[in-house]
């Protein structure tokens, strides 16, 4: 895949992505665990849904800080693409469906969770980093030794407690969101035309530093060190969701 399917790729997985939240939110039937916290903010402030995403994910990047978790050109682009097409996409589906019944409600939030599998195996399988909140998830796993499972659920359940606690919509929806996304984003890895060598790719086993200085080795680039580094946190994005929903 070359650099330029891959960037128009990840675009297109974000602009997905956030048109299958603004699908969940406007089912209003229960949105994506972190939009109910996002939901939240916003009835309590009174601020943009774009200004809250954007905020909450520069929040999410400081905790990476002691995570020791390093942003690609990929979380970058998730959190501006995201932030600023979520809005729009909240608008145009307000004016294609201003008043819909339960069906269409029910037809929009599956639809929400069907493209949102969709997106983010786009967008994560390009390998260019994760997004702010996989990220922090991935680095709670590699600090703590904790599994993904239980890291996964402890974040997702606060953030949904939170967020109820002010004002967001929890529903059905919700909970069906984290039971399906996964089981959807591994039979979407399938589809090589979309993502050619899966979530993690096939790497060779990277020598360390100290090995590659002791045989003469030239240091490791440091595009092979952000290569090495995405394929790290992909693979434990891909356990996601064997946990979710398995191969």
């Amino acid at each position: 895949m070359g650099p330029v399917r891959r960037g128009v790729q990840l675009v297109a997985g974000l602009l997905g992505y956030a048109w299958s939240m603004a699908m969940l939110l406007h089912a209003g039937l229960g949105g994506m665990p972190w939009d109910v916290l996002h939901q939240g903010i916003v009835r309590s402030t009174g601020l943009g849904f774009g200004v809250v995403v954007a905020a909450t994910s520069v929040l999410v990047l400081l905790a990476w800080i002691p995570l020791r978790q390093r942003p690609g050109i990929g979380t970058v682009a998730n959190v501006v693409v995201i932030s600023v097409a979520i809005g729009p996409s909240l608008t145009a589906m307000a004016w294609l469906a201003p008043d819909p019944g339960l069906a269409a409600r029910v037809a929009l939030a599956v639809g929400g969770i069907v493209l949102n599998g969709v997106a983010t195996a786009a967008y994560i399988g390009v390998r260019l980093g994760p997004g702010p909140r996989d990220g922090l998830m991935t680095g709670l796993v590699q600090r703590t030794g904790w599994s993904v499972r239980l890291v996964r659920t402890g974040i997702e359940v606060a953030v949904v407690l939170v967020g109820i606690l002010l004002g967001g919509t929890f529903g059905w929806a919700t909970i069906a969101y984290a039971l399906g996304v996964g089981p959807m984003v591994q039979a979407t890895v399938r589809w090589r035309w979309l993502v050619p060598v899966g979530l993690t790719g096939v790497a060779r086993a990277p020598m360390a530093r100290d090995a590659r200085a002791a045989q003469g080795a030239a240091p490791e680039p440091p595009e092979d060190v952000v290569a090495r580094r995405t394929r790290e946190i992909s693979r434990a994005l891909d356990a996601v969701a064997r946990e979710h929903g398995g191969r």
